[in-house]
């Protein structure tokens, strides 16, 4: 990436930020105490997007698929759980320093960073050999014929194996030398003088009970998945399930994130949507191929271009794991885990049948056999894909302004399935009492319908640019006219497009264009 393109990417960032704030999106916690790092709150505009997401992503799972059942577990587990699950023992972060800058990284992460950086490289190399031999270019032949491409991808792959071996074997030595070896600067100010690489336990621990001294120690849950698996027989016995069948929740969950940055995009409390899909043993690549397309696509049907999202495997698979993939989003700050698919096998029922004494198998009436069945799991941030949505819909274009110049405006383009705000209704002018009671009447009908704003305040060019800002796909605009002929003007976000149309058709039209059940349907 070049310089300058770094340096916009940076502002970009830093503006969807100070958007975020100013319009009523997310809020820095406990901001009049000067904050808490790493934790947020979402205000008005950013509840109804995060909750318009959720809902995108609870019935595209739930209510599109007979076999998958929700659930809601408790935060506060039996601690035994993270004993069983190996989060007590190995749910660590290997964290280095920089001696002058004072900043602490994940070690992993800036190899991962390195590597990124190279396959920019290679990007630029074949985007130009694209452009020279146009329709007789073959990108999968220039990579491996080009010395210095070839070199660039040769070099990639011993730095993963390298990695690889390091996370799986627990190496943290030989991690810290691969960050010397590759001469990785602190990205902050440069210095290249850094710790050497040790092992932080992410898990959240407090006391239940309240004489001193006598306190159980509990966790707060880093992930929601445990919840659903010490649930395994509650759900198949109660819903009837025959494998295959999912169980899914969403919920909040915690970790010690001690070099949270990036805003919303590593937290200390956040929230994931997890769905685990139980399978018969020797099957579940299938079924995390499905799995993998299916989330694709889900993504896609938001309208997110397909170069903003790629696959990457994982190099060090999880000691649970037989296959796992990320769905990564190019955001502001590069390409980024977005969501995980794996095959987990076996082990999570296990292992909580081993340290429960409870028999955690399933009777498979047409193989007449009991087995431990197999499971793919699906778990995607709520909060990184909030990110995600803010970052592909944040846009500055030109329109015309009242006098048929061009002008600035910012504004979000938000699928309208998920826009917070589907409709506002604006008087044209202020201080005309007809025109007012005309448009908070159509405010009030269409509020049972949706969330939708009233305005009377300013001009009306400032009101649709406020409605932009948040993302509003319709403004509704009640004039002079519409005391005649009872039709109003339906301004679309987009395209600008201005229609007249009758009063009594308003509801059907935004709920045709903004319908989450339209949206639904393109995944079928």
């Amino acid at each position: 990436m070049h310089l300058k393109q770094r340096y916009r990417m940076s502002d970009l960032f830093k503006n969807i930020v100070s958007h975020c704030k100013e319009y009523g999106f997310v809020f820095q916690s406990s901001e009049i105490y000067d904050g808490l790092g790493a934790v947020y709150d979402y205000g008005p505009m950013g509840t109804l997007l995060k909750n318009n997401i959720r809902e995108y992503w609870w019935k595209s799972m739930v209510q599109l698929h007979d076999n998958i059942h929700g659930i809601d577990s408790a935060i506060f587990m039996h601690p035994t759980t993270w004993k069983a699950s190996g989060h007590l023992d190995a749910f660590m972060d290997p964290l280095i320093d920089n001696k002058d800058s004072k900043k602490r990284y994940r070690a992993d992460v800036l190899i991962e960073d390195y590597i990124e950086k190279i396959n920019k490289k290679v990007d630029k190399e074949v985007s130009k050999a694209a452009k020279r031999f146009g329709d007789d270019f073959v990108e999968e032949k220039f990579k491996s014929e080009h010395p210095r491409v070839s070199g660039y991808l040769a070099q990639i792959a011993e730095i993963r194996a390298e990695l690889a071996r390091c996370l799986t074997e627990g190496d943290l030595p030989a991690l810290g030398k691969l960050i010397a070896d590759l001469d990785i600067a602190d990205p902050a100010s440069g210095s290249r003088n850094w710790t050497e690489v040790r092992q932080f336990n992410l898990m959240f621990s407090t006391q239940l009970g309240s004489v001193a001294g006598k306190e159980d120690k509990l966790y707060l849950r880093p992930e929601t998945a445990q919840g659903i698996f010490v649930n395994f027989l509650n759900v198949a016995n109660t819903t009837r399930s025959k494998v295959p069948f999912g169980i899914a929740q969403t919920g909040k969950a915690f970790r010690n994130e001690i070099i949270a940055r990036q805003f919303i995009f590593r937290m200390k409390e956040f929230e994931q949507m997890e769905m685990q899909y139980f399978v018969r043993p020797g099957e579940e690549l299938d079924y995390y191929k499905y799995w993998k397309e299916f989330r694709m696509k889900w993504h896609r049907a938001l309208g997110t271009p397909e170069d903003k999202l790629r696959f990457h495997d994982h190099d060090n698979l999880a000691h649970y794991a037989n296959a796992a993939v990320d769905i990564e989003y190019d955001f502001p700050f590069g390409f980024k885990e977005l969501e995980g698919i794996h095959s987990r096998t076996d082990f999570d029922l296990k292992k909580h049948q081993e340290f429960s004494g409870k028999k955690l198998q399933y009777f498979d009436t047409d193989l007449n056999e009991n087995y431990t069945p197999y499971v793919v799991e699906t778990s995607i941030g709520l909060d990184r894909m909030f990110l995600s949505i803010l970052s592909q819909a944040y846009q500055e274009d030109e329109v015309p302004d009242a006098s048929g110049k061009a002008s600035s405006r910012l504004v979000l383009k938000i699928p309208p399935a998920l826009a917070p705000i589907k409709c506002a209704v604006l008087p044209l002018v202020k201080n005309k009492e007809a025109i007012t009671d005309k448009a908070q009447a159509i405010f009030n009908d269409l509020r049972f319908s949706f969330d939708c704003q009233y305005d009377e305040k300013d001009t009306i060019g400032r009101r649709y640019r406020r409605q932009d800002a948040i993302g509003t796909p319709y403004c509704i605009t009640v004039d002079f006219e519409s005391l005649e002929d009872g039709e109003v003007t339906l301004r679309e976000r987009d395209s600008l497009e201005q229609v007249r149309i009758p009063i009594s058709e308003v509801e059907a039209v935004i709920r045709e264009n903004t319908s989450m059940s339209n949206l639904l349907k393109t995944l079928q």
